[in-house]
């Protein structure tokens, strides 16, 4: 959890200025749902995990609930992580983006942020138990860039996937514009990127995780998406070798996706190689790409 983040001094809270920007799409429903003239409490986000049906938990089946920062140095059991694990506790800043955006993520991805919270607890239970390991260290470094500046990204084209792994940006962004907007859909995960995209930037880059979907997907509505989305990272974060290295994740630059920045409107915006990389080999492009479970499929 981070330390620090924007107050609501520094970034008022203006929902419809969130509803109108395609970085915020996947947290447009619960969004629709917080005060419109207030930045949200903790009461706010309480009250809707309390109008969940089913109940949002963690792992062990313990509802979700956001309490105040605890103070000080915490023993084991109080420390962010095995506090929300043991308890469902998720400490929460009053006034925080970074906080406020995390609650918000939880109540759109329930089941996946169940799934880091307990990587995460069995890697800190090892660590505490005096048994070093570097793969612990590993898991916890890649459940951590994804809970922080992941990407969902959904797709029904194989060759549009291998443009991304291949870091191929303008034959993805540009030639193939079109088939990007009907068959590929990227959805915001890490609550880090969604403050960074408070105030969206030239170098804004997500950590992409790749999931095949039916070409069907993109008409569905986002509510039923975001759902299919939720239980596929949930089940693949569930297999303990899934989540063990970060290259199982591919960069992103952000601004490229069409639609998603009017500078991106013109061919020669992808010519600026300081941000659309070209990248190395790479495990990642490596790892084979991921399909949907079959007991997800919509």
């Amino acid at each position: 959890m981070a330390k620090s983040g924007r107050s609501s001094a520094d970034h008022p809270w203006q929902p419809q200025s969130l509803l109108a920007s395609p970085l915020f799409a996947a947290l447009w429903p619960v969004i629709r749902r917080m005060p419109a003239d207030r930045f949200p409490a903790l009461e706010d986000c309480n009250a809707q995990l309390a109008a969940r049906q089913p109940a949002i938990t963690v792992s062990r089946g313990l509802p979700i609930r956001c309490v105040p920062q605890a103070q000080g140095k915490q023993a084991f059991e109080a420390q962010y992580e095995p506090r929300c694990y043991l308890t469902g506790e998720v400490q929460t800043r009053a006034d925080n983006w970074h906080d406020l955006l995390n609650a918000l993520v939880w109540l759109t991805f329930p089941k996946a942020k169940a799934a880091i919270n307990a990587r995460h607890y069995r890697a800190l239970t090892v660590a505490s138990a005096g048994e070093f390991s570097s793969q612990r260290g590993a898991v916890r470094d890649t459940n951590t860039l994804l809970d922080e500046s992941g990407v969902i990204v959904a797709y029904a084209d194989d060759e549009l996937a291998g443009l991304l792994r291949d870091f191929r940006w303008k034959a993805l962004f540009w030639q193939r514009r079109e088939q990007v907007r009907q068959r590929m859909g990227f959805f915001l995960f890490g609550h880090g990127l969604y403050e960074k995209a408070l105030q969206p930037y030239v170098g804004m880059t997500g950590q992409g995780w790749l999931l095949r979907v039916e070409a069907g997907f993109f008409v569905w509505p986002l509510e039923r998406q975001l759902a299919h989305l939720d239980e596929s990272l949930a089940s693949y974060l569930a297999e303990p070798e899934h989540g063990c290295s970060t290259r199982e994740l591919a960069p992103v630059p952000l601004l490229g996706v069409p639609g998603w920045s009017v500078e991106n409107e013109r061919e020669g915006y992808y010519d600026n190689v300081a941000y659309f990389r070209s990248g190395r080999q790479s495990d990642a492009q490596r790892t084979p790409l991921i399909t949907a479970p079959s007991s997800v499929a919509g």
